[in-house]
């Protein structure tokens, strides 16, 4: 009868042994596993009595991450693994979501801590907006102020880097050359109307026509003007089709400064003298060979040629 309890107490320590050894070996489940009415915790981190909220599965560690490991052999299917990381493993990292492709160590898609409601929203549409949860064509960005597109060429590639900026505000529409002092090159204000400029399929340019008939059309319901000035010397012309005539004259406009015009009747008239330049000379005032001119003292009509000397053409 003594011994009884002896064999009782080894076999009491060697069940102890097998529970300890057991406690620190990976538990496998060879059939589904399913949590009915709970929720699941992984990690160092998980505590008894953890309070889930909403939450069906939670990952609770100071380095979180969910690794999809594929392990196909066949060359014939993909391999690629992949892991959504949420935020740096290294102390001063930053906050993050990301899903990293393993195999290139790169993240291609990343949500830095802090960004605003609807930074990226994808619309059931297909529309993506930026900034907006109502994206209203394929792609919408909604901005505050002036938002705008940055194309970013960085010389990667072997090509020179240029940065240009596509961007609007209450002020104009414009492109940006942000590589360079930040010009603007382009710019459209609110309100300009329809086909101010168009660009047809045989490279003829309308300005306020869609059905541009030459190289550079020119429509408009008044006057067509076209001012040339040199912004060195401040010299300005104005290039007008003016009620029915074509004018060349010196802005501000008006009579007093109308240089040339011709009618639609072909009848010419210039406010100074007509030259006849030599063909071969560069024009110089001292290269005309002469000059045709109305004498204001008599009204006639006469010719002044490159010696001084004067010929009436017509007596008033």
């Amino acid at each position: 009868m003594s011994r009884k309890p002896q064999r009782f107490l080894a076999a009491g320590a060697s069940l102890l042994v097998l529970a300890a050894g057991a406690a620190q070996a990976d538990q496998i489940i060879s059939d589904d596993l399913i949590v009915n009415g709970g929720s699941l915790c992984v990690g160092l981190d998980c505590v008894n009595g953890e309070n889930f909220n909403f939450d069906t599965i939670r990952m609770k560690e100071n380095n979180v991450r969910l690794h999809f490991n594929d392990t196909s052999s066949s060359s014939s299917f993909p391999t690629r693994d992949w892991t959504l990381v949420a935020n740096d493993s290294s102390n001063g990292g930053s906050n993050y979501l990301a899903i990293e492709d393993r195999d290139a160590g790169t993240k291609p898609f990343l949500v830095e801590a802090d960004a605003g409601n609807n930074a990226v929203y994808v619309k059931s549409s297909g529309f993506v907006g930026f900034g907006t949860s109502a994206p209203v064509v394929d792609l919408h960005v909604k901005q505050g102020n002036s938002p705008a597109l940055r194309l970013e060429q960085d010389g990667s590639s072997g090509f020179a880097a240029q940065t240009w900026d596509v961007a609007g505000n209450e002020t104009n529409f414009f492109i940006r050359d942000a590589s360079n002092g930040s010009t603007l090159p382009f710019k459209i204000r609110p309100s300009a109307p329809n086909n101010a400029i168009y660009v047809d399929t045989d490279g003829d340019i309308g300005l306020g026509t869609a059905t541009p008939n030459v190289a550079l059309d020119i429509v408009r319901s008044g006057d067509v003007i076209v001012e040339l000035t040199n912004s060195a010397s401040g010299v300005n012309w104005q290039v007008k089709n003016q009620e029915d005539e074509f004018r060349i004259t010196t802005p501000p406009g008006g009579t007093s400064e109308q240089e040339f015009s011709l009618d639609a009747d072909g009848n010419l008239e210039i406010s100074g003298f007509l030259s006849i330049r030599d063909g071969v000379t560069a024009p110089s005032a001292a290269s005309a060979q002469a000059q045709i001119y109305v004498d204001s003292a008599d009204g006639d009509l006469k010719v002044m040629f490159a010696d001084g000397s004067v010929q009436i053409l017509a007596a008033n």
